[in-house]
């Protein structure tokens, strides 16, 4: 029976110093909770640091067995391993850079190393763990490199893998020295989740302009393979938040803390000490609220509670004497001797109190300057059972995304803060439960659980994708069967494409011309008696001409404007019209002139706008708009719009492939038909052809070819097969 194996940094269980020895203790966190149910299923298990090092080896097997018998895998790091992997490279370099703040990145060449052992130290043990049907769920950025390492020992892997904080904007990733071997790393897998569409978009940019990657919308193809990169909004045990808030032990507390502060209003924030949380800029917005607002002294206390993390670290650290220089500012200012404007605690509390401190705030204030998801907002939402509260939470968080109905600031902002601050103190009671409600249905439907569900049936869907479109590939088997139908075949086409079939792409179109090899396959091919050669293709046919002008191959140009069979002359479709062109002609050549690299082809009956060497999304994007403004003429003149690789063209509508191949099978019999093309137009002659013949796709895009071929020099090997 195949298992799921979940890979992270921690495992969900740590083992804690205890006395004088160690104990095991459940570890913190929303990723422990939200995999719960995947861990619980079947043999599923789980890998990760159980937080320490372990210098003596009959504790080392003790608790290794312990965690065993929960299913739980440890890999023990020493302290180097971690001042090196986790503290230096996962801390100093990705989350600095993953949160905007490249000015606290450390580029240390012994971190990086440190980095990809660890991560080959996972590898080495899931790959012990793995049996072939299994699932590979790798969590977060300290493991980038895991999934590339996996598929390089395991091809044939189903490999998911979930980022928990931002994706980078291109500009911003391509900081980092070894840029181009994490994103390998990550492409290692057959489905990448993120929080938001903006870091699946971040993520592609990047992808696809720092590696030799295509993408088709959220697909990119990596050496033959599909890999999906999708958001996935990760939430929380609601239900375990709604509980909690209805608990005797929790009431009571809640009590308390209400007779405390009497009538204030209680605005709560909660934060791991770190520099993307917005912590200072958080005080100074209460603080200038405070001063332009006297009536609320005395009436309101911002509660916050910063969790301890990293406080050696030098910038951790100054960041912590900022806050609490900050705070007793704050307190001096506007405090009295009865009251203090900023209740602070610097320390981690148990769950069951964080949730009496959701219960006690009448607003909860959330503004990190970066965040991938941000879980106490949703925590807050799901405790507020009596749908009372307001929430202020920052646009920079993943979590804004989904919570509309939340005060939204921008967390550099500390005017908008104090307005939002002074809206929710005074907000009506009936919009406070009208907002409420509609972020708690959100909340509720789309929690942790859901999260973990939609991920893996997504990632199943994926592999039975893949593997269909793998059934389609031109392996040995397959292969096999065309030569086999080929020799046995008494009259035979071959139908080819030229750009991107017969020839790989050129930045420069008239630099695909044959080389001295293609002219002696072709040769051969149509040497043979019982072939029919045609060279079907979009190029104009004085190129053609140029090219094959002595070859005894037939000739299609402009996909099917112009024919030429061998010693005869080229003949024009009749009934076509140019009356158009002059029109679309100065609108293409217009949006060439603003965008560099871009040109115009004119074709006998056709027009085609190239943009292989614009600047990638910039091609995309005039691209589209040329599309969008071209369609009235399409309309108009009854013409053809063709969106390429590369490429826009506009032509009659009267003309394309598929109609130039009924032609020769008008006139025709064969007993086997092999087609080969790599792009749109191809997709006619497919479709035209009966369905016993053998087309092939080059390229795992979708089709209505029978079979494909990763790679357009794998067709120079499969009709070398044929031709010898």
């Amino acid at each position: 029976m195949s298992k799921t194996i979940i890979v992270s940094n921690r495992l969900p269980i740590k083992i804690i110093e205890e006395g004088d020895g160690y104990a095991l203790q459940p570890s913190e966190g929303g990723l422990a909770t939200g995999l719960a149910s995947i861990h619980a299923q079947g043999k599923n298990n789980w890998i990760g640091w159980p937080g320490v090092f372990l210098n003596d080896p009959k504790q080392t097997t003790y608790f290794t067995s312990a965690l065993r018998e929960r299913r739980l895998v440890p890999i023990f790091l020493d302290d180097e391993e971690i001042k090196g992997f986790y503290e230096g490279f996962s801390n100093e370099v990705l989350w600095p850079i993953f949160h905007y703040m490249p000015n606290y990145a450390v580029y240390d060449l012994h971190n990086w190393e440190t980095y990809v052992k660890v991560n080959e130290r996972f590898r080495d043990l899931i790959i012990a763990q793995a049996e072939p049907d299994d699932t590979i769920w790798i969590h977060d950025y300290q493991l980038l490199l895991l999934p590339g390492l996996i598929r390089s020992a395991l091809p044939d892997a189903s490999i998911g893998f979930f980022q928990h904080i931002p994706f980078p904007s291109q500009e911003l990733f391509r900081l980092i020295p070894w840029r181009k071997e994490l994103l390998e790393g990550m492409l290692g897998a057959d489905l990448l989740g993120f929080h938001t569409f903006d870091d699946v978009r971040h993520f592609i940019s990047s992808a696809t302009r720092l590696t030799a990657t295509n993408n088709n919308s959220n697909k990119l193809e990596v050496d033959g393979r599909t890999v999906f990169v999708e958001p996935f909004p990760m939430g929380i045990d609601s239900k375990q938040f709604a509980a909690l808030s209805s608990d005797e032990h929790v009431l009571k507390r809640v009590a308390e803390l209400k007779l405390n502060f009497g009538e204030q209003k209680i605005i709560l924030s909660i934060d791991r000490l770190d520099y993307s949380k917005g912590i200072l800029q958080r005080l100074e917005a209460f603080a200038l609220f405070l001063s332009e607002n006297p009536a609320f002294h005395k009436q309101v206390t911002l509660y916050m509670v910063v969790v301890p993390s990293r406080d050696t670290v030098p910038q951790y650290r100054e960041l912590k004497d900022q806050i609490d220089r900050l705070v007793g500012n704050i307190n001096a200012q506007y405090g009295s001797y009865d009251w203090y404007p900023v209740a602070y605690f610097y320390h981690g509390y148990p769950v069951a109190e964080i949730a009496a401190l959701y219960n006690m705030a009448d607003v909860c204030l959330v503004t990190p300057m970066r965040d991938g998801m941000n879980l106490v907002s949703k925590e807050y939402i799901a405790s507020r059972n009596d749908e009372t509260g307001v929430l202020i939470l920052s646009e920079m968080a993943g979590a804004a995304n989904e919570l509309i109905d939340a005060l939204i600031v921008n967390p550099n902002n500390v005017h908008d803060i104090r307005d939002a601050l002074l809206f929710a103190l005074n907000m009506p009671i009936p919009e406070m439960k009208r907002r409420m409600k509609s972020m708690r249905a959100i909340v509720f439907k789309f929690n942790v659980q859901h999260w973990a569900t939609l991920f893996m049936n997504r990632l199943e869907e994926i592999k039975t994708v893949q593997s269909t479109t793998k059934a389609r590939l031109v392996g040995t088997t397959i292969e096999m069967q065309i030569i086999d139908q080929y020799k046995h075949a008494a009259s035979r086409l071959l139908l080819l494409d030229y750009d991107g079939t017969l020839v790989g792409f050129q930045d420069d179109i008239d630099k695909a011309s044959p080389d001295d090899q293609l002219y002696r396959l072709l040769d051969t091919l149509e040497a043979d008696i019982n072939n029919h050669l045609v060279i079907i293709s979009g190029r104009k046919h004085s190129t053609l001409e140029q090219w094959f002008h002595n070859k005894p191959y037939s000739l299609i140009a402009e996909h099917g404007v112009w024919t030429k069979e061998p010693g005869g002359e080229w003949r024009l479709k009749s009934g076509l019209s140019n009356t158009w062109k002059g029109e679309v002609s100065a609108l293409m050549e217009s949006f060439a002139d603003r965008t560099p690299g871009a040109f115009v082809e004119e074709k006998s009956f056709s027009l085609a706008w190239h943009y292989r060497k614009v600047q990638r999304d910039l091609g995309s994007l005039r691209a589209h708009e040329l599309i969008d403004s071209l369609r009235d003429y399409s309309a108009a003149y009854g013409l053809q719009l063709l969106d390429g690789d590369k490429v826009v063209e506009i032509r009659s509508a009267e003309v394309n492939k598929g109609r130039a191949t009924l032609d020769i099978l008008h006139e025709n019999r064969y007993d086997f038909i092999l087609s080969i093309g790599d792009d749109r137009t191809d997709e006619d002659t497919f479709q035209a052809l009966p369905a016993t013949a053998c087309t092939i796709k080059v390229g795992t895009e979708v089709s209505a070819a029978r079979f494909y071929l990763k790679q357009q020099r794998d067709v120079r090997i499969l009709l070398q097969k044929l031709a010898t």
